[in-house]
């Protein structure tokens, strides 16, 4: 008898019925890769040290991971439909683990970096083809709820990642930041095979190799300029060199997927539908403001408040919390209700949440940034998944998997522009040349001097750079340390300006959020009759057929 036939069987007999078992498989499987998208950030400094390595060679940590998620997510729906969504899902995972184990014994930078490359590839084809599996297995009028409770995953692992990190740094153990992925990767690639039932594939299909090639070299240069655009200023020869070779590539990825290939890498037609559209733009901008936020504010904690990175990560954890109970119960009501009422609701939130967070001062109390990352989770809850389901909900089964790499490659990039985009507008306000002035007062400066008063009980009140800590600069001018004029002027100018900076980056993600509420009222759902999928999958089949004729 076949494993699917046990399953079957099992499933009719009373057991625990399939989807759930997706759910779970897919909910262990997929949360490693996330959380891998923010633990190793806190330990940039001190992988730097122990690889005795300059920033730029440093940077390749971060960004080659980033770099290989973008090259890889446009594959990943060929590679399902190829060779069955199980088995590369679960390979997926697989070449994950093995990356995380050579990160985590590398003895040098760029071996590391060749391991951090593996990581990424792995992970972006298992991302897009677990949340595939995922809804596939779910009916159309459950759908909702399951990638809701799937949400829980997706808005809690970048949070935990830097509370995590910051403690395994802490205590000198920065090799676990790797190694910790493989028990919980082990457990979900061992899930996935048992329970799993194989997907049929269609073994005689070609790949796009030209739509692959332009693909490849659009995502990959479009992505690595975003990540040292921040860095180097958006004017930079590299950076404007890259801008336009990844321009070129996307640009002829897009007509060749469109006019050429017989079978497109990315079906970029699913754009003709009004619904898919919409929801993917909305998802767009609600990224941006869950990276935004996990951007910004830690910059705003650590380098103007003193805090270290482990006491930002708790400081964090409310947006985490507060979206993974609003998550789910999106979900249920997504299926009850539709979209428009949640986007609409969360955007209104997250639009006010944002204004309010762009007013914050160096005595805003912490106890009030709390309760504003609470509301931000929640609007977040509301809006991230919901999106998502709208968007998948509009495409029929069997180009599911190639939708849901559409959406994640297309996020990925939206993502790493408008965080190199905050980060410009957040330096820009800063006179030339006065932050490195400010990373020399800072380490001349005594700890003692400069250490924040009133943080949060975490266990650890060291500030040692290991958990990438820095003093609070602000402090300094209302200490009793006899400092010179032009340093004390420095200071205040910093701090006064860093604010400003502050200010405009969260202005530009409010106006966005504006625009994502504006375009949510025009998602299917209550006031209006809601049918469910049915009904938008209705209205994605109507857009299509009129785009052929």
């Amino acid at each position: 008898m076949s494993s699917d036939n046990r399953q079957a069987q099992q499933d009719e007999s009373g057991g625990l019925a399939y989807k759930w078992k997706v759910l779970i498989s897919v909910i262990f499987g997929i949360f490693m890769v996330i959380l891998d998208t923010t633990i190793v950030n806190i330990a940039f400094r001190t992988l730097q040290e122990e690889f005795a390595a300059g920033v730029n060679e440093s940077q390749w940590i971060i960004s080659i991971y980033v770099l290989a998620l973008g090259i890889s997510t446009p594959l990943s729906g060929f590679l399902g439909d190829r060779f069955g969504m199980k088995r590369t899902y679960v390979t997926g995972l697989g070449i994950f683990i093995l990356g995380s184990f050579l990160c985590g014994i590398s003895p040098s930078l760029w071996l590391l970096i060749g391991a951090r490359t593996l990581q990424g590839f792995g992970g972006g084809i298992a991302l897009p083809l677990g949340t595939a599996l995922l809804f596939s297995a779910f009916p159309p009028r459950e759908q909702g709820t399951a990638l809701g409770i799937f949400g829980i995953a997706i808005v809690t692992a970048p949070a935990l990642g830097p509370i995590l990190g910051g403690y395994l740094v802490d205590q000198g153990l920065w090799r676990w930041i790797f190694f910790v992925n493989i028990p919980i990767g082990l457990l979900g690639i061992g899930l996935g095979l048992w329970w799993l039932r194989r997907q049929e594939r269609q073994a005689g299909l070609a790949l796009d190799l030209w739509g692959l090639i332009a693909s490849t070299i659009g995502f990959g240069a479009i992505l690595y300029a975003g990540s040292v655009a921040a860095d180097q200023g958006w004017t930079a020869p590299r950076v404007l060199i890259f801008f336009a070779v990844g321009l070129v590539g996307l640009v002829t990825f897009g007509l060749i997927e469109l006019f050429v290939a017989e079978t497109p890498l990315l079906d970029l037609r699913l754009f003709q539908s009004r619904v898919f559209a919409n929801a993917a733009f909305v998802g767009w901008v609600s990224v941006v403001a869950l990276f935004g936020a996990e951007f910004l504010l830690p910059l705003y904690l650590q380098v103007l408040r003193g805090r270290t990175a482990l006491e930002t990560g708790f400081i964090l954890l409310p947006l985490a919390v507060a979206a993974a109970i609003a998550t789910p119960v999106a979900g249920r009501l997504y299926d009850s209700i539709g979209a428009r009422p949640l986007v609409v609701l969360g955007f209104s939130i997250l639009a006010v949440n944002t204004w309010q967070l762009s007013q914050l001062t160096l005595d805003t109390t912490i106890p009030w940034i709390l309760f504003l990352l609470t509301l931000r989770g929640l609007a977040l809850g509301l809006t991230v998944q919901t999106t998502l389901v709208t968007a998948l909900a509009t495409v029929e089964g069997p180009k599911v998997s190639r939708a849901s790499a559409l959406i994640n490659s297309t996020r990925q990039v939206v993502q790493s522009l408008a965080v190199a985009f905050l980060a410009t507008v957040l330096t820009a306000a800063l006179t030339p040349g006065l932050a490195s002035r400010m990373e020399q007062y800072q380490q001349q400066a005594p700890p003692a001097a400069t250490q924040s008063s009133g943080a949060p009980s975490t266990g650890s009140t060291n500030t040692s750079t290991a958990t990438g800590a820095t003093p609070a600069l602000c402090n300094l001018p209302n200490s009793n340390l006899p400092l010179p004029a032009n340093v004390t002027s420095d200071i205040n100018t910093f701090c006064r300006e860093y604010i400003v900076g502050f200010e405009r980056a969260y202005l530009w993600t409010f106006y966005a959020a504006l625009l994502a509420l504006l375009l949510g009222a025009f998602l299917p759902g209550w006031p209006l009759h809601w049918e469910g999928r049915e009904n938008i999958e209705g209205e994605s089949r109507s857009a299509m057929a009129a785009g052929d004729d």
